[in-house]
């Protein structure tokens, strides 16, 4: 159910169309919202990486070397011999019997040992029930909102434009209809991830072949118990130490957009509408719960974020933006179908 509401908004948007809806997500709000994505991961970083910050502290050294020393190959997988080396580290430091900080063994292999090489997931079918689908469902307004932001900022990364072609709409039917094919056999909704952002930025991979091909090893190992239990066993500060770089780069990225948009802070209602988004984004941590008769309903912090962000832009007076009228702006902005050919059109114009 929530997976239809995905449905109903790209429904809206294919009917009103792109244009009119970017009219209210100009760079001002878009970018204070990518930095809210990257900065709100950031807590999460870090409890990570305090587990063992030694561990953490090779895997982002290793990322950091290899993206700015690496050659060839090894340049464009900085994230992938991170966790690498670092693994290895852990491997060697268990070996001599080298423990976290507060004791705990660095690596468990016990779950690896016991799971099975071959077997199949849990399977189950799903059950309709009214307080549940009151419950679930209105989350995805929150993370539809973040889905938005999420795909401008893969779009400013890539250079592409995701917004109009294949089209904000058709983005989020893929994202509706994997969370409801997702619930329909008992598995987790979907939804985009800001940390796959700092990966192109870092990896300047785009090519969404690299995705299905993943999609595929992902189902494989689906049914791989034991390769399972190896891949969970991969220590959190190893996770942390990575995710450093990952949603710091989110957040430069929304800086980036800014920038490279020219947003005119000695505007009053840009500093309101930035500061606002800014302060909701990362203040509202556990978000706002409120209730709808029986069901308890909890709007995100980012969701609140972009709520309020797009109400300033389309109360105050100012908001000029039109998507599409200036595509030099369009392209700073990674939304131009074609940048080399619109950026000649913007210099002729």
């Amino acid at each position: 159910m929530a997976g239809l509401l995905y449905l109903v908004l790209a429904l809206i948007i294919k009917i009103v169309g792109v244009k009119r809806v970017m009219h209210y997500l100009p760079p001002v709000v878009t970018g204070p919202m990518i930095i809210c994505i990257g900065l709100s991961l950031a807590p999460s970083a870090i409890g990570n990486a305090s587990t063992n910050w030694l561990l953490a502290l090779i895997a982002l050294g290793t990322v950091v070397a290899f993206n700015i020393w690496g050659k060839g190959m090894f340049r464009i997988i900085p994230i992938l011999m991170g966790v690498v080396i670092s693994y290895a580290a852990a491997v060697i430091m268990h070996l001599m019997g080298i423990t976290n900080p507060d004791g705990s063994a660095i690596l468990d292999f016990a779950g690896a040992a016991e799971a099975a090489f071959i077997g199949l997931p849990d399977f189950e079918i799903c059950k309709f029930d009214l307080t549940a689908i009151l419950v679930m469902a209105p989350i995805a307004l929150a993370t539809m909102m973040e889905h938005i932001g999420d795909i401008s900022a893969i779009s400013a990364t890539v250079g592409s434009n995701f917004i109009e072609d294949p089209g904000l709409h058709r983005t989020l039917i893929g994202d509706g209809l994997a969370t409801s094919l997702s619930a329909l056999v008992g598995g987790p909704a979907n939804t985009t991830y800001g940390e796959n952002t700092g990966v192109l930025e870092l990896s300047h991979v785009y090519d969404p072949r690299v995705i299905r091909l993943a999609a595929i090893f992902a189902i494989i190992l689906g049914f791989i118990p034991k390769m399972a239990e190896v891949i969970s066993s991969l220590p959190a500060s190893i996770v942390g130490g990575i995710s450093f770089v990952l949603y710091g780069m989110i957040s430069a990225i929304g800086i980036r957009n800014l920038v490279e948009n020219k947003v005119d802070f000695k505007l009053s209602r840009n500093l309101m509408i930035a500061a606002v988004i800014l302060v909701c984004g990362l203040g509202f941590s556990g978000g706002i719960t409120f209730q709808v008769g029986s069901a308890s309903i909890t709007l995100t912090g980012l969701a609140i974020a972009a709520i309020v962000g797009i109400v300033f832009n389309a109360i105050l007076p100012g908001n000029d933006y039109e998507f599409g009228a200036d595509a030099k702006a369009d392209i700073h902005r990674g939304i131009s179908i074609n940048p080399i050919k619109n950026e000649k059109a913007g210099e002729k114009n």
